[in-house]
């Protein structure tokens, strides 16, 4: 049975999830997040102590997290303190697990 265009559901959540993907899909995001989940919070300079890259790339990567509202950053000068932003991870969770819990091999594909 082929679905048609017309029936899928285009929402706000497809939005907020493509561009939660869009964070996760780079292994150092992934590993910064994991990072994270172990802490409370952290400085960009502890990322640099751990990770095998510049301050410059990581905070590249903190801001691509920060835009997606995966992380959250409290400015403590001169330095700025990222932790999980609760809210949105657990967000971010049910939107994948709506996803997830489709059982795609009952459906006739090719």
């Amino acid at each position: 049975m082929k679905r048609s265009l017309k029936n899928i559901d285009y929402s706000t959540d497809a939005e907020q999830t493509a561009r939660f993907a869009k964070a996760l899909a780079h292994p150092i995001r992934l590993t910064i997040l994991k990072y994270l989940s172990n802490q409370s919070c952290c400085f960009t300079n502890d990322l640099v102590e751990v990770l095998p890259l510049a301050q410059s790339t990581i905070s590249q990567h903190l801001k691509e997290l920060k835009e997606a509202g995966l992380i959250q950053g409290e400015i403590n000068p001169p330095k700025i303190k990222y932790c999980i932003d609760q809210q949105n991870w657990l967000k971010a969770k049910k939107l994948f697990e709506s996803i997830f819990k489709e059982d795609f091999t009952k459906i006739d594909c090719c």
